[in-house]
């Protein structure tokens, strides 16, 4: 699926543990880490729905979880929804709202995780990055439940380090690792970075092993390493806040 002239979704319609782009293995992977592939059924809220393909994983691999999808586009769901069909019985409900107001709305301690992968023109909304957007997502994890964000960005990762300065201000999230191609992370092309917060410890081991088994040449930064990019940049605010840079035009994305 194409979305202002970007890939932006991809499923296969007879194997949804199929994952095309790296940044959704990137997500499946650190939810597979937290939450070891038992089929304990997960509650898991989107933010962004596109075609629904981490939604599909999810139910795939953990059949019954419940999951809310905030798809504000009415009209793209319905087709995604017509061309590809969810699976019989999932517990997978989408809800035509923007993810400011639908977090809102979700009640407290009502999930396991919750992602954030939502992009208009090619860039994060300003308003899903905030201190104030990321206390809410807080609020809404259970105890020891992991946000994961989907951003992109530029070499340098200088817009991540304002995230993960975001994160840190609210002073709920504990710890922030990221996990991206190695390209991305040395600065050699823009590109999808996902970041992992928790109000607890994240097992980092667990992340660096399923990191070392990514199908994609993937990388990982953690601890000190994330604690400097903290650090070295300004928390988003409701007063100050900023999209994603904007994406090059196709073909211009490698550095060297």
């Amino acid at each position: 699926m194409l979305l202002d002239g970007s890939p932006q979704s991809h499923v296969h319609p007879g194997d949804p543990g199929l994952l095309v782009f790296e940044y959704v293995a990137h997500l499946a992977l650190l939810i597979d880490a937290a939450n070891p592939p038992a089929p304990a059924p997960l509650a898991v809220t989107h933010v962004g729905g596109g075609a629904l393909t981490l939604a599909r994983w999810v139910e795939h691999t953990r059949p019954g979880s419940p999951q809310i999808v905030m798809e504000p586009d009415a009209a793209l769901t319905a087709i995604v929804r017509r061309e590809l069909p969810l699976p019989r019985r999932h517990r997978i409900r989408v809800r035509p709202v923007d993810g400011l107001t639908g977090t809102a709305a979700l009640a407290d301690a009502s999930a396991d995780v919750v992602v954030v992968d939502a992009f208009h023109l090619g860039q994060v909304p300003a308003e899903l990055t905030t201190t104030s957007y990321l206390a809410d997502v807080a609020r809404v994890l259970r105890p020891g439940g992991m946000a994961l964000l989907n951003l992109a960005d530029e070499p340098g990762l200088r817009y991540v380090a304002r995230v993960v300065s975001s994160l840190e201000a609210t002073g709920t999230f504990g710890e922030v690792v990221l996990v991206a191609t190695q390209e991305v992370l040395k600065g050699r092309r823009f590109g999808n970075v996902v970041l992992a917060a928790s109000a607890t410890t994240l097992d980092v081991s667990a992340i660096a092993a399923q990191v070392a088994r990514a199908p994609f040449p993937t990388g990982l930064r953690r601890g000190a390493d994330v604690g400097r990019m903290a650090r070295s940049a300004r928390p988003l605010t409701g007063t100050e806040p900023s999209p994603s840079p904007s994406p090059p035009d196709p073909g211009r994305w490698r550095v060297r």
